[in-house]
């Protein structure tokens, strides 16, 4: 049987990654839901910016209210509170609580976790070269 050709390739690795992101693979059994999560993700992503509903609507690529109801579940879960835009009063910024860090800290922990035993028989060089490589596909997929 025939190698694909790289654009295939990556195609599928892409579709399997997001396979096992929806199945929740890269959530935390004890942390929050994922669509919360994702709220954390994409405070701390904007960071140092400042992110408001509409921000985070913007990133996860859904529209102002579900990411309003997103929102609201990270502030009643204690993770996020909404702060006054210093500059502009009309606005309404969203930080991070201590608990939405710490809980940001176990799911990086989790994730370096996985991600490091997925790659657990590699060289050094292979795991530098697939992190170059991933950070300029990723970041070539803004063009």
């Amino acid at each position: 049987m025939a190698k694909p050709d790289p654009v295939t390739a990556v195609e599928s690795a892409m579709i399997a990654v997001r396979r096992r992101q929806t199945r929740r693979t890269f959530a935390v059994e004890s942390g929050g839901p994922d669509p919360v999560q994702e709220v954390l993700d994409a405070i701390e992503a904007a960071a140092p910016d400042a992110l408001g509903v509409n921000g985070v609507a913007a990133a996860l690529a859904v529209d102002q209210p579900r990411a309003s109801k997103l929102v609201a579940a990270a502030v009643s879960a204690g993770l996020v509170q909404r702060e006054a835009d210093q500059r502009d009063g009309r606005r309404t910024n969203l930080v991070l609580t201590a608990a939405g860090r710490e809980q940001l800290d176990v799911v990086h922990a989790y994730r370096r976790e996985r991600f490091a035993a997925a790659m657990d028989d590699w060289t050094a060089t292979e795991r530098e070269t697939f992190a170059d490589l991933l950070t300029r596909f990723v970041a070539g997929l803004d063009r």
